[in-house]
């Protein structure tokens, strides 16, 4: 008895030891691509850090010099950032660079005009051959072709919107803010914030003329001094929430084959006065739990809401933030948010219940020059 005891005991001790002496797991560590504005301020323009999600701890690894990058969108490949150039003056434009992913580092590949004053979004379709930006003050949205190497063709389709709103110094003229290509790759909507509008484009990829062709209904109309400015849709495609700068509130839609239909309308600014907010960014996580959203200049904060079954939205909680929360970002595993926070110069990151979706504050923060656009990528192997 005493012998198998013994051998138990041995056998246990074994085991322990070599548990003791296997390598730790690796460590998943994501790179932060960060967009910034560089006129009145330090900034050089499109920042590269190592992000560890263990530690929290931001490290450097390169910048890459960029007028005015003030949004960035990533290839499908992640091995190509496209950034649009914030000017006016006839100098706004867009940028491509080629992006090493296992080092982070980014190398200018060419620029094209945008054909329209300060350009403010930009977007990459699933194939990484197309490319739309939208020009706020131009009010107006470009479509471009990529070469083989990532580089921008000159733009092949610009479509001018035109009419305006309510609000008096905002929406003198169509702005348009927004444009993204539809989960199904079918569709392009752009968000005018000038006209109060949400466009539809069917979109034919492989068409050398017109790649967007008005769609049907062409536009959807909201109430009077929304805004619209942000959107994103729900991991399973059907339902898209709308973010309105000017009114501070959401617009909930279902989504099918490009056609969208109102089941609620939330408020995210809920500070007195009527569309005069600064609601900022819109990102859902990547389970399609929780949502959040940003205001500024009324309130510095960010706004937690659970998804249901639904796709409506229930508040959950209200988080302050640094001055002027323009944008932030989801990381690619849905346990954090970072909160650009433009007007003081920082990265807040906030961790992510997993239970309940509310945000809670951590220690770690990133002092980064006029910050504007956040994203992530997993470090290649």
């Amino acid at each position: 008895m005493k012998k198998l005891i013994f051998l138990i005991l041995t056998f246990l001790y074994a085991g322990m030891q070599a548990k003791a002496q296997a390598p730790a797991a690796s460590t998943t560590e994501y790179f932060l691509l960060v967009g910034t504005y560089t006129d009145n301020s330090k900034s050089e323009g499109i920042y590269v850090y190592r992000f560890n999600p263990v530690t929290l701890k931001f490290t450097p690894v390169s910048t890459m010099k960029s007028e005015n990058p003030s949004y960035l969108a990533i290839s499908p490949n992640k091995k190509v950032v496209y950034a649009v150039n914030e000017n006016g003056n006839n100098n706004g434009s867009v940028s491509a660079f080629t992006f090493n992913n296992q080092t982070g580092i980014l190398k200018f590949v060419n620029k094209q005009p945008s054909n329209g004053d300060h350009p403010c979004y930009i977007d990459v379709d699933a194939s990484g051959k197309n490319v739309i930006a939208t020009n706020y003050t131009g009010g107006n949205l470009a479509l471009f072709k990529t070469n083989g190497d990532g580089s921008l063709n000159p733009a092949l389709q610009t479509i001018k919107h035109e009419g305006k709103g309510a609000v008096e110094g905002r929406q003198e003229g169509s702005h348009v803010h927004s444009a993204q290509f539809s989960p199904d790759g079918n569709y392009v909507f752009a968000a005018d914030l000038g006209n109060d509008r949400l466009y539809k484009y069917a979109f034919y990829p492989a068409s050398t003329t017109d790649v967007l062709v008005a769609g049907n209904p062409a536009f959807y109309t909201l109430p009077a001094g929304s805004g619209p400015r942000h959107f994103t849709f729900h991991p399973n495609r059907r339902y898209c929430y709308l973010l309105d700068e000017l009114s501070g509130k959401i617009n909930v839609f279902s989504y099918s084959e490009g056609n969208l239909n109102e089941l609620q309308t939330i408020a995210a600014d809920k500070t007195a006065g009527i569309n005069n907010k600064g609601s900022a960014d819109i990102h859902i996580t990547p389970n399609g739990k929780f949502l959040y959203a940003t205001n500024r200049i009324t309130s510095n904060e960010i706004v937690s809401y659970k998804v249901d079954v639904s796709g409506k939205l229930t508040e959950i909680g209200r988080n302050a933030t640094g001055v002027h929360p323009r944008n932030f970002t989801i990381d690619p595993s849905g346990k954090f948010v970072l909160v650009a926070t433009r007007d003081n110069n920082n990265i807040t990151v906030f961790k992510i219940n997993q239970k309940t979706g509310k945000l809670e504050e951590t220690k770690s923060r990133l002092s980064v020059d006029k910050p504007v656009c956040l994203k992530m990528i997993r470090i290649a192997k």
